[in-house]
């Protein structure tokens, strides 16, 4: 089941990236250069795991992808896992309503306080930190437009 699990996805990847430089081509130089500086790595990473698959040899013990915890109670494991998942939708709703600039902090903030339990002094001066890395590195070195939130366009 795992050899046909990464042969089909190693497939899928490589004909993905391979459409994805090919289409490229015909764009000017500066937009095509992100997708084939991405593309050729990826499809060469992909043609590896199908010649892997194809011509590797079997091993009796094989590694597992993913498996819950077992010394955890599948109730608390589940909870934990909507948990994670709705901080990210979280995050991306955030990212909708104010924008990168303002969700970024906001989030690292919310997090630190609600989900880490770390104290307000804590969690204000390290929001204000990352706030700084990501104002100082993407939008004054990079000069990187971020869209507006919702909240701002309306």
């Amino acid at each position: 089941m795992h050899d046909k699990a990464s042969l089909s996805l190693g497939v899928i990847i490589m004909a993905c990236s391979g459409w994805a430089v090919y289409a490229a081509t015909a764009w000017p130089w500066k937009a095509a250069l992100f997708p084939i500086a991405i593309g050729v790595p990826v499809f060469c990473l992909a043609a590896a795991e199908v010649l892997w698959v194809l011509f590797g040899t079997a091993t009796a013990e094989r590694a597992m992808d993913f498996q819950m915890s077992a010394d955890v109670p599948a109730p608390v494991a589940n909870r934990r896992a909507a948990l994670a998942a709705a901080w990210m939708i979280g995050f991306f709703a955030a990212i909708a309503l104010v924008g990168f600039p303002v969700a970024v902090p906001l989030f690292v903030l919310l997090y630190l306080r609600l989900q880490g339990r770390e104290s307000w002094l804590f969690s204000i001066v390290f929001s204000a930190a990352v706030w700084g890395f990501f104002h100082a590195v993407f939008q004054r070195l990079l000069n990187l437009p971020f869209p507006q939130g919702w909240i701002q366009f309306w």
